[in-house]
């Protein structure tokens, strides 16, 4: 027999009831009922009960037994008795008699239980990773990031990539994060940096002729973190290829993750329509260019309803320049104690409130003051048919406005009664980001949003450059390397209108893919980089490996990047990354386990020829 093993904690069934067999793992649990023994013994693939009682030579020894002591056993299997058939667990229908025990690995009082549904915090889960992995919802998040990977290559192999590694150690070279830099013991004083994508060496791929490229890439960046994002390091699904369109792209890649989301979702719906959404579009519909197409709400610009009315705060921002008002319907939410809730939220933003009207069956006290009549006479003229109870919008700044003009406002968002907007104004670049997390809170609020599906949408037509408001200064605003659209003719009229072939994929409020069709002309490149202010010298310095390659027959070529860790997160339904990782880091970019990052010692600080200056305290 094997020195540990004969089977798994999954694998035996009835059909193993008499045989004699050899099990090892982490005692799981156990339970005293009296003289008898019950162990769950727990390894990665599942639980199988042992059982011992007073006849069994190594009582004494499994009476010794705690929490998380590795074990092997030695045993016979026996059916269990049809009342205590666990159904729950692929061995529920047998036990296991023990008749040896070895302990393999004791374990000292646990700083966290394995065992049930406790929260620790997060500290302590970090510091003892090793414990909290044991655990079986942790267990079953890495088995899904391991598979989706496996899906994910499988793949892209089907559809005639090859994977290629790529360097770790490279140059440093600005691509909107940090760099984590690695000094050079053999050339003193310079230094390697960790890629923050692959990015360079992907085109340069191209650009040697391999048509297609995919690599599973780790990717290092100095960032801040987030629920949904690591400060260190993550993982990307990369891909690139030669003689290709944007709609090339996004025909590659959506079978893909639709057939990983479709086989790891758990049986959620999977869009399978990706709408093509324009960056423009998504900051107006959706305050976000990320946006959860599970939620329906779609904001508009309602200014003209506004201009010149009697709510001062609104009209008087109109007539500054590049202001407008911007709506988000809310579809059941015509109740003033939902429109407070909906103010308290906007005061937690920040702001002073929302502006809101809701629309409500008309009551007879409104018509009896719009008449000069009493109450009494107006039901009596309802109930003669006289008059019919239409529908009237109630808040502040319906009185402020009018009924003509909230008759217009709900007739534009194709409200009713028992629904209500929410408004904000102003410059749409300060309150877009505020508007879509209205929005989000709306739709969770009111129960608009399908939590049972991913939702897809592509946004296209990013703006290559933005104008600072205070100097007028032109600045890169998304990816320099971005082809533009309209190629050198564009870069030669008004920056601030040329797009670029760039492209993100949202799901569900989380970006998940971004990508581009590159810049592969030397000449429109060192021009789209002047109008930013950086001369080819510059660039030449800063990307000259890039550069002087696409002096030699460079391909038209572009790809993308699907965040692996966000993926899977979504699959396993956990709100931050840190669930989906196995060894992360926490908030201050710190491995409490490893304790890392450390100082470094003298003699390693000599042979790089570095010194530690102390920062103030």
């Amino acid at each position: 027999m094997h020195a540990y093993r004969s089977q798994t904690c999954a694998e035996l069934n009835k059909s193993n009831v008499g045989d004699t067999v050899r099990l090892s793992g982490w005692v799981h649990r156990v339970r005293d009922h009296g003289g008898l023994l019950f162990i769950d013994l727990r390894d990665h693939y599942g639980i199988t009960q042992i059982i011992a009682d007073p006849d069994s030579p190594v009582f004494a020894e499994l009476e010794k037994l705690r929490s998380e002591w590795c074990i092997r056993i030695d045993g016979s299997v026996m059916a269990r008795d049809e009342s205590l058939i666990n159904k729950a667990i692929p061995t529920g229908e047998i036990e296991v008699f023990i008749r040896d025990l070895e302990v393999l690995g004791k374990s000292e009082e646990l700083p966290l239980m394995v065992f049930g549904d406790q929260e620790y915090p997060e500290e302590t889960r970090l510091k003892y990773r090793y414990l909290d992995l044991r655990r079986e919802a942790m267990q079953n998040n890495m088995k899904l990031r391991s598979d989706v990977v496996t899906s994910m290559r499988k793949r892209m192999w089907e559809k005639d990539f090859r994977e290629y590694q790529t360097p770790i150690i490279t140059a440093s070279s600005p691509e909107g994060a940090r760099d984590f830099l690695v000094p050079s013991r053999q050339h003193p004083g310079k230094f390697y940096a960790l890629p923050q994508a692959p990015q360079q060496f992907k085109q340069l791929m191209m650009v040697a002729g391999f048509d297609k490229y995919f690599q599973i890439a780790p990717c290092f960046r100095d960032e801040d973190p987030r629920a949904d994002r690591s400060p260190t390091d993550f993982y990307q699904l990369d891909l690139e290829m030669s003689f290709v369109t944007q709609q090339d792209v996004f025909d590659t890649i959506q079978p893909v993750l639709q057939g990983v989301f479709e086989e790891f979702g758990g049986g959620r719906k999977v869009d399978d329509v990706w709408p093509q959404i324009s960056y423009k579009d998504a900051a107006l519909w959706y305050g976000s260019d990320k946006p959860d197409l599970r939620n329906p709400i779609k904001m508009q610009v309602v200014s003209e309803h506004f201009r010149g009315s009697g709510f001062a705060i609104f009209a008087s921002l109109l007539e500054n320049e590049g202001t407008e008002i911007r709506a988000i319907p809310a579809p059941t939410g015509g109740s003033r104690k939902f429109c407070d809730r909906m103010n308290k939220f906007a005061q937690g933003e920040g702001l002073p409130g929302m502006g809101y009207i809701f629309w409500r069956k008309q009551s007879p006290d409104s018509i009896a003051q719009e008449r000069g009549i009493t109450v009494k006479e107006v039901n009596a003229l309802v109930k003669a048919g006289e008059i019919t109870l239409g529908n009237e919008a109630a808040g502040p700044l319906a009185k402020n406005i009018g009924p003509e003009r909230t008759e217009a406002i709900r007739l534009q968002l194709g409200l009713d009664v028992g629904d209500a907007a929410f408004f904000l104004g102003g410059k749409p670049k300060a309150f877009e980001s505020v508007a879509g997390r209205a929005r989000t809170a709306i739709g969770d609020e009111l129960g608009l949003t399908d939590k049972d599906r991913f939702a897809f949408a592509w946004i296209v037509d990013f703006p290559i450059y933005e104008a600072d408001e205070e100097t007028g200064k032109i600045d890169f605003e998304h990816n320099p390397f971005s082809m533009p659209q309209g190629g050198m003719d564009a870069l030669l009229g008004d920056p601030l209108k040329v797009l670029g072939y760039q492209y993100d994929l949202a799901c569900n409020g989380y970006e998940l893919v971004s990508g581009a069709i590159r810049n592969h002309r030397p000449e429109i490149m060192f021009k789209a980089f002047e109008i930013a202010g950086y001369g080819k010298d510059e660039v030449e310095k800063r990307f000259g490996g890039m550069v002087n390659a696409f002096q030699y027959g460079a391909p038209p070529h572009g790809g993308c990047a699907a965040g692996v860790d966000r993926i899977v997160m979504l699959l396993a339904d956990e709100a931050n990354i840190r669930e989906v990782v196995m060894f992360p880091m926490n908030q201050r970019a710190e491995d409490l386990m490893m304790n890392a990052p450390s100082d470094p010692t003298s003699d390693q600080l000599m042979e790089l020829g570095l010194r530690v200056i102390p920062q103030d305290q």
